[in-house]
């Protein structure tokens, strides 16, 4: 018989999500996941099957717990007006004002889908679904904003918001100010169409 897990899974994937979100995947060792967990290498293999497998709990962690909260407004039954501008105002002020270590960061699927683990297939259609969820609820936000803006319009506006916030997101760890450029260009961008 088995023996039973003493520990908390959320909050060991959490813990390794951080780790993971600072140091990327394959820079992230097994003694450091180790050393942020307090869980042992036989005890996290035994638990998520491999590092690989501790990171995709880590990614839907992620998605679960900081990417999907943040879009909620904009994937509302009703979208108020302006969610999409209070959506890219949090981004700058999580990711550049008053950064918390893992925003300033930026994206840990798109910092992930950038190294060596951006050829696999499981990943890519991770970061796939990831852009159709953030593009959605954009252009929910778009509609809420500029509810007479023309179909075509609304697209382009769309794409672009939706462009600056991925490359904020790329871009903060390296040059928070071009970061902070990019979401102040999508919010001029939004207060401005016509």
């Amino acid at each position: 018989m088995g023996r039973t897990r003493t520990f908390d899974a959320g909050a060991v994937v959490e813990a390794a999500r951080g780790v993971f979100w600072d140091l990327g995947f394959a820079e992230a060792s097994v003694p450091e996941l180790e050393r942020a967990t307090g869980l042992n290498r036989s005890s996290l293999y035994q638990a998520f099957g491999s590092k690989r497998g501790l990171f995709d709990a880590a990614v839907a962690s992620y998605l679960d717990d900081v990417f999907r909260p943040r879009l909620a407004p904009l994937r509302a039954a009703e979208v108020e007006p302006g969610a999409l501008e209070d959506y890219l105002t949090g981004l700058r002020e999580a990711m550049i004002e008053r950064p918390s270590a893992r925003a300033a960061n930026g994206c840990l699927l798109l910092a992930a889908a950038g190294g060596p683990l951006g050829q696999d297939a499981a990943l890519q259609a991770i970061v796939v679904q990831y852009y159709a969820e953030l593009r959605a609820a954009v252009a929910a936000g778009v509609a809420a904003r500029h509810p007479r803006l023309g179909a075509a319009r609304a697209r382009a506006l769309t794409t672009s918001c939706t462009s600056f916030v991925l490359s904020a997101m790329a871009l903060v760890r390296a040059d928070p100010a071009a970061a902070a450029d990019m979401l102040d260009a999508a919010l001029d961008a939004v207060r401005t169409a016509r």
